[in-house]
């Protein structure tokens, strides 16, 4: 038996399906699943032990932008659900900390309850803080990167790692992190700076963002956003000029309400989440002449 399931066999989940923990509901099963709610020292403590097998590590946190093959993932998955958030004035004016498994809705109503303004974007986005720092998430003209001062990081050897805003380099949906290829690295918590503010007036902001997410995308399982925004344009105008608003391909959809969403049914597979998108790229790139690239990671073989 390995170090691995020595340590944590008793959490240890074996050919788990992956579909109940992505926002898409798709995703075949991981060889083997760990999920980490205690801390980071237990999240840090798990990843070591596969890494130290040189054993293939995935960490998810809410699921959500990850499109997992239906053959699903070698190796260890970890579901990090390690959630805090905590408030001080640090140095540099960072007076927020939040663990990389806090969901990004509870971070923005935590800081509103304190009245710190910077994070109301994120009430109705699905996700991690995680995720969110590696992908530089973002919606209603704000980011990751307007707040985000410090990021600690995990890395191969066990050591931590303090990566600070101008390290990760942050653009449009891009950071450093995003593109390092060795994927040996989690983060694990992540230092904001925010702006003091009446929390009627943040509370009034978050609820209009919640209004306006919800009249304009579509509820049930997706991904969010499929394509990034090329510049100068929107991914969904494009898709939708081409008429591919309620295009199907098997069990998933081009959205009616928005078209740089596609909806899943029931019988929805990966592959036809993987065929669409090609579909729906070739017919955009004909008729425009833009390259759409994704934002979403597509996880797994198969694609």
């Amino acid at each position: 038996m390995t170090t691995l399931a020595t340590r944590f066999n008793h959490k240890l989940l074996y050919d788990e399906p992956l579909a109940k923990y992505t926002a898409a509901r798709l995703g075949g099963p991981a060889e083997m699943l760990y999920i980490a709610r205690e801390s980071t020292e237990e999240l840090a403590e798990v990843v070591q032990a596969a890494w130290a097998e040189d054993m293939p590590v995935r960490v998810l946190g809410g699921g959500a932008n990850v499109l997992v093959a239906d053959s699903g993932l070698r190796g260890l998955v970890v579901i990090n659900r390690v959630s805090d958030v905590s408030f001080g004035m640090w140095h540099g004016g960072r007076n927020v900390a939040a663990s990389s498994g806090t969901g990004l809705g509870l971070v923005a109503r935590k800081c509103q309850a304190r009245g710190l303004s910077g994070m109301e974007w994120a009430i109705s986005v699905p996700g991690t803080v995680g995720g969110a720092v590696v992908n530089n998430a973002g919606a209603h003209g704000s980011d990751m990167a307007a707040s985000v001062r410090d990021v600690v990081v995990l890395e191969a050897d066990g050591s931590p790692r303090l990566l600070t805003r101008l390290d990760l380099h942050y653009g449009y949906r891009y950071s450093t992190l995003k593109v390092r290829k060795d994927r040996r690295f989690i983060v694990l918590m992540v230092l904001l700076a925010l702006q003091p503010d009446d929390p009627a007036a943040i509370e009034d902001r978050m609820h209009t963002y919640q209004v306006y997410r919800k009249r304009t995308q579509p509820p049930g399982a997706s991904l969010g956003s499929i394509f990034k925004n090329p510049p100068g344009d929107y991914a969904g105008r494009l898709i939708e000029s081409c008429g591919l608003k309620g295009y199907t391909i098997g069990g998933v959809m081009v959205s009616p309400v928005h078209a740089n969403f596609f909806v899943t049914s029931g019988q929805a597979t990966a592959s036809d989440y993987w065929h669409l998108i090609g579909h729906v790229r070739e017919v955009v790139q004909s008729h425009t002449g833009i390259a759409l690239e994704l934002e979403i990671e597509v996880l797994g073989e198969g694609f």
